[in-house]
């Protein structure tokens, strides 16, 4: 990212939506997640979640078991000081499960992206096989608001 907090202020205040001014659209107690990292290759899509610590919330692991079993996402579950991209451990979700995490650092994540990125390259997804025919949004079309 290519943000200068110097001259432009902080990232945080002036360009990070407000996302809890939402959470009344959504059903019981879930809520919008952000997203430190993602990425595309051959229809196959890699998250990063960034943690200062290495527990990750009921929500938040209910949603990388889903969306890694039903789609085909990987998520890296890094924990780590975002300042100094220290890193301490890493786990990895692929197919509805969370492994447990290993020490690890920055070189062993970058193996991994690179792992990750020839694994993409030779995996291409066809066709998603879920995909509803009928769009959320009625009958005007899948786009159209």
């Amino acid at each position: 990212m290519r943000w200068d907090c110097e001259r432009q202020g902080c990232f945080n205040l002036k360009k990070r939506p407000k996302i809890e001014q939402l959470v009344d659209c959504l059903p019981d107690k879930i809520a919008f997640t952000d997203v430190d990292g993602l990425v595309e290759v051959n229809s196959n899509f890699l998250f990063i979640e960034w943690k200062s610590h290495r527990d990750i919330g009921t929500g938040q692991r209910i949603l990388f078991e889903r969306l890694t079993w039903s789609c085909p996402a990987t998520v890296f579950i890094v924990e780590g000081d975002a300042e100094t991209m220290a890193i301490e451990s890493m786990a990895i979700a692929w197919k509805g499960t969370i492994g447990e995490h290993t020490v690890s650092d920055i070189d062993m994540l970058r193996n991994k992206i690179r792992e990750w990125v020839e694994w993409a390259k030779w995996n291409c997804v066809e066709e998603i096989k879920c995909t509803p025919d009928k769009p959320p949004f009625g009958d005007r079309g899948a786009w159209q608001l």
